[in-house]
């Protein structure tokens, strides 16, 4: 159709016209919009800005989704999670895989041989489930290796022609072929594959597949390093596409670069490949650029290939803990793999010839225990070529899969990790530090600034001098380093000292526990609702039976302290007015709390005191004695505030500092650390061991710049100890509340584990308060129950396992309950899982906290030595080609369409994408109806504005509606959804309601004066206050066992006696007799079935 001219335009301009309204609606600049795009409908609009439109049309209608989580789910679902058995899959055959033209090959059957006899020598193989080992097929080989290398190798069975089989060996870099070595190899894969599909598929909880030949180095298209196909590789590619598994950690800490496990994911993001290996600057086999820290991944693997250059010979343990705790950790609480692949070369052990390292046999334990704190582990045979070594770092690694706690990794005191490592380790961090969220402690500095005072910088840059050169032919014989006599001797020497004083024994009962109803007497009459009550150890031992853990521990006999164990820490006049306690009236109590902070007294006070600390003197006795491996001691009350002369916070009794000292004073031990996670500052605890350097004090707590109780400067970092125990007291203070599992998890990597670790204590002593964890009234921090199960684990590397929890503070009866489950699970071996979040960030303040807990303490802690200053400008040129890696900023066809998100809403025009509404069915119904009915919307805002000021102020009147306005809390934690039970066995005590009885609001409590956060109790009718009032409808419970009351606040139904909240039809006409007295009108029905039947 043709413009029409502008006087036919003007041919009405007689009519008189409204001016046009100043105000643009969003209608109206849509219409405009529209228009627009029709004038210039001639000219054909840039692909690039279509593409563009259509990706953000597709981004604005994903749907954003706002999950409430229950956070006590994992907990509840854990209790059918039990420790499940280890597997174990070798094939003895593999010994007739040998170098048939070098006897001395290091490659040999020895080193399969000696690793299963010191395996059955310490019964370790007995206590597996053994599977049948099996071949891979074709098909499972083909996604990684090339049917070529299949073929050639095929033409090699059974070949008994040597100098054919030498000749095509010489093809090869480090390969030697044997008639039988395809068929093994075979086996070697496919015996890996099927341990890895059973651990995934939760048959067993881990395993470990000794096989040979190895393969990290095998390539997709040629063998290498004395690997035919990469077994490892080949397990994690079938996880990933056979069981849908999105998130695979591969550890190889083979000696040598597994450059072929690399290349296979560089592109991958749903594969972590970390490999510590020796590098020496690229001179160092197989002598590839690749192999050094700034070759991160490429495409979406993009960060995701970590790359651990050794530059010398001779790197430790401490070392090797150094890089665990400053890059792999962390990195693996923020990934959070669905299973870890360890490639297990042991050739960086002391006395491997080709690796010349000094770890030593004990530590790949350690290191095996810290990867399977928080997932499924499966150990994999690759290198490693110094047999005596050998066998006992593969004996102590799957010693470590059967959870009983691994031996101390090093003699105390540990050694400093060396300088080297440190540089290794920064140069790392900055390669990594813009795709994890982890790496965010060293300060940075601009290279164009000068250096201040004090400042130190790290400068990171790139030194390669290799030769990627590939000869045509490669040395079939003598091409393997040589030690002489002498020196193999002197190893020999070293090991045999390592294994004479490494105690391997196990204790009699794996984990114990302690309670006694004697701690029940100490209670509150005069404040029936206070939150330090008898209730909280009661529902912990509840929950122990609902879980079926009394069973599977030993429970072992309590005690009162002695006046003399109390005395080697508290005063006599302190136990004096403790004894009076017992013969003061009740009036008198009351009246005497009042003189100290937070305190409150009993008659029966000293004794439930006593025996809390006796239990732990007891279980002491037990750990040291080896009656118990660990132990947990659920007692009360609490001790941790309790000072020489003075009880605070809810405690008399210093139950962990009096065992403290029994162990170092009765017991003899040198090294006792004491881990206090309770929210609150230990402050008794520090003033007892402050100058003591037996004892090395650890606190994580809330400190808020000394707001938080116990409202002291000497909760702060600053305060390090005195004296002799000066650097032996660390404390990390958070300055907000808020706290979760990241925050704890990143001061357990960043401080508590270094530093522990590097002190190597004989026995730890864990000040358990649960006071931290989500939904606690005091602490108002979100650390999960599982995330407790965590750091539990995290800490069963030292002292050989000694751990011994002591119940401190925790005001939540059901978190404590769970928390505490989780922990036991935890000293079980039970399987911990955590809820996966994507993109979990430290807070600011945490990381200042932590920040500040370094630069004091690492004066005293050579483990704490990383907190160097990173360039903040980009110093790093992009990676050079390397030999057999792919770099592309492209990821390969088959991860494109592996991770590939479809979304079928689609702008069919390109026009139609650009305004915020138009995909808004309720918007354009509104727009249509304003058109249609001509409205004004200048003349008609002032009544719009009346409406929307009016709806402002209104309540919100529906779930939607809450929900939306108070999501911010939701998100902070202030808030937090609970599942409520849908069955309680209590519910079968209920009767109908009589006809005459009303859930009235206003209604008075019955011992008190308090109408309006009152319950009604469902057996009886009566009308209590609630636990945060006076707690009279608590203590309604504990006189009559009436479990269930209904909240006249909000119509919730809460069980006592299962401590949840419950929700079932049986309760409809309970809730609906409240609702109408509150509304008026009857509460909508919302179950399932139909009908419901009471007694």
């Amino acid at each position: 159709m043709s413009e029409p001219s502008p006087s036919a335009r003007r041919s009405t301009g007689d009519v008189k016209k409204t001016p046009p309204s100043s105000v643009v609606t969003r209608n109206g600049a849509r219409k405009a919009k529209i228009q627009t795009r029709a004038m210039s409908a001639g000219a054909k609009p840039s692909a690039l800005v279509i593409a563009a439109k259509k990706k953000a049309q597709q981004k604005r209608k994903q749907p954003v989704e706002t999950i409430l989580r229950d956070h006590y789910q994992i907990a509840m679902e854990s209790k059918a999670k039990v420790r499940g058995p280890t597997g174990f899959v070798t094939e003895p055959r593999m010994a007739e895989h040998k170098c048939l033209w070098d006897d001395k090959y290091p490659e040999c059957p020895e080193r399969l041989i000696s690793i299963i006899n010191r395996c059955e020598e310490l019964g370790l193989i007995d206590q597996c489930v053994k599977f049948e080992p099996r071949a891979a097929t074709l098909e499972e080989l083909l996604p990684l290796h090339s049917k070529e290398v299949y073929d050639m190798l095929e033409t090699t069975h059974q070949n008994n022609d040597l100098e054919y089989l030498e000749k095509l060996s010489s093809k090869y870099d480090a390969i030697y072929i044997s008639p039988s070595t395809h068929e093994l190899a075979l086996i070697a894969a496919g015996s890996t594959i099927d341990m890895v599909d059973r651990i995934v598929s939760g048959e067993i909880q881990n395993g470990v597949a000794f096989v040979r030949p190895p393969g990290h180095h095998a390539m997709r298209a040629e063998p290498c390093g004395y690997c035919f196909y990469n077994n490892v590789a080949l397990a994690a590619k079938h996880a990933i596409e056979k069981r849908g598994l999105e998130r695979i950690l591969i550890v190889d800490w083979d000696v040598h670069h597994g450059q072929a496990t690399q290349q296979m994911f560089y592109d991958d993001p749903r594969v972590v490949y970390f490999s510590i290996h020796r590098y020496e600057h690229g001179a160092f086999w197989p002598n590839l650029r690749q192999a050094d820290f700034h070759y991160t991944g490429s495409g979406r693997g993009e960060g995701y290939t970590f790359n651990v250059p050794l530059n010398k010979t001779g790197m430790t343990d401490a070392d090797y803990l150094a890089i665990w705790q400053q890059l792999l950790l962390p990195m693996m609480m923020e990934y959070q793999p669905e299973l870890v692949l360890v490639s297990a070369g042991f050739d960086a052990a002391l006395g491997c010839p080709e690796g010349e390292m000094q770890v030593t046999p004990a530590c790949y334990g350690a290191l095996t225990q810290l990867l399977a704190a928080g997932a499924r582990v499966c150990a994999v045979l690759e290198g490693g070529y110094c047999v005596p070594a050998l066998r006992e770092a593969a004996a102590h690694t799957l010693r470590a899969l059967l959870r009983p706690p691994p031996a101390p990794p090093a003699p105390a005191p540990a050694p400093a990790p060396s300088d080297e490592i440190r540089e290794t380790i920064l140069n790392c961090i900055y390669a990594h530090r813009n795709h994890w969220q982890c790496y965010n402690f060293q300060p940075t500095y601009s290279i164009h600034s000068p250096k201040t005072d004090g400042e130190e910088r790290h400068v990171v840059e790139v030194r390669w001098v290799g030769d990627e050169t590939r000869p045509d032919t490669f040395p079939t014989r003598d091409c393997y380093p040589v030690q002489d006599d002498k020196t193999k001797r002197n190893i020999l020497e070293k090991l045999d000292h390592l294994k004479s004083v490494t105690d391997l024994s196990v204790a009699k009962h794996p984990v114990c526990f302690v309670y006694d109803l004697a701690m029940l007497k100490h209670k509150n009459i005069c404040e029936p609702g206070h939150p330090e009550c008898p209730e909280r150890i009661m529902r912990i031992y509840e929950m122990f039976r609902e879980f079926g853990l009394l069973e599977r521990l030993h429970q072992i006999e309590a005690r009162p302290a002695s006046d003399k164990e109390i005395l080697a820490v508290h005063t006599q006049k302190h136990l004096d007015r403790l004894k009076e306690l017992s013969s003061t009236k009740l009036r008198v109590l009351n009246t005497q709390k009042k003189a100290y902070d937070s305190v409150y007294f009993h008659p029966d006070s000293l004794e439930s005191a006593s025996v809390a600390a006796g239990c732990v003197l007891q279980m002491i006795d037990a750990v040291v004695s080896k009656t118990a491996g660990s132990g947990v001691c659920v007692i009360r009350p609490p001790g941790h505030h309790a000072d020489q002369d003075t009880p605070s916070g809810f405690c008399l009794i210093n139950n962990v500092a009096v065992a403290a000292k029994y162990a170092v004073n009765n017991l003899g031990l040198k090294r006792v650390l004491i881990l206090d996670w309770d929210v609150h500052h230990g402050n008794g605890t520090q003033r007892i061991t402050y100058e003591d350097d037996q004892i090395l004090y650890m606190s994580i707590h809330r400190y808020d710049h000394g707001k938080f109780f116990p409202n002291s400067k000497d909760a702060d970092f600053t305060a390090v100890g005195k004296g002799r125990g000066e650097g032996f007291n660390v404390n990390v203070p958070w300055n907000e509340k808020g706290m979760g599992d990241t925050e704890y998890l990143t001061a357990f990597t960043q401080v508590v584990l270094p530093i522990a670790y590097e002190y190597s204590p004989e026995l730890v002593l864990v000040s358990a308060g649960f006071d931290a964890c989500v939904g606690d009234p005091l602490g108002q921090c979100k650390v999960t129950p599982e995330c407790y199960g965590i750091m539990t684990n995290l800490l069963k590397g030292l002292a050989a396992g000694r751990i011994i929890l002591c119940l401190e503070g925790g005001y939540n009866t059901r978190s404590i309950s769970y928390a505490m489950t989780m922990c036991t699970k935890a000293l079980l071996g039970d399987p911990i899982h955590r809820h996966y979040d994507p993109k979990p960030i430290c807070r600011p303040s945490a990381i200042e906290s932590i920040n500040n807990v370094i630069k004091t303490h690492k004066k005293y802690w050579k483990s704490l030595k990383f907190q160097v200053a990173l360039p903040l400008e980009n110093v790093l040129e992009a990676p050079a080609p390397s030999r057999g890696l792919n770099i592309s900023s492209y990821e390969s066809l088959e991860t494109k369409m592996a991770c590939l998100k479809l979304n079928t809403q689609k702008c069919s025009d390109g026009m139609h994408c650009g305004t915020d509404d138009e995909d808004s069915p309720s918007s354009s119904k509104v727009n249509e109806k304003n058109v249609a009915s001509g409205q004004n919307e200048t003349a008609g805002s002032s009544s719009v504005n009346k409406e929307k000021s009016c709806d402002e102020k209104k309540e919100p009147t529906t779930l939607v509606d809450f929900l939306s306005e108070n999501m911010q809390a939701i998100v902070d934690g202030e808030m937090f959804a609970v599942v409520p039970l849908q069955w309680c066995p209590h519910l079968d005590s209920l009767y109908a309601l009589p006809g005459d009885v009303k859930f009235e609001q206003g209604v008075k409590c019955v011992n008190c004066d308090h109408s309006e956060e009152n319950w009604v109790c469902l057996h009886c009718y009566i009308t209590a206050c609630g636990r945060h009032v006076h707690g009279h409808m608590q203590q309604h419970y504990r006189d009559t066992q009436h479990a269930l009351a209904l909240s006249l606040l909000d119509l919730s139904v809460w069980c006592s006696a299962c401590d949840a909240y419950v929700d079932n039809p049986l309760l409809y006409d309970a809730k609906n007799n409240a609702h109408r007295n509150k509304f008026g009108e009857d509460m909508p029905w919302c179950y399932k079935n139909d009908t419901i039947h009471m007694q």
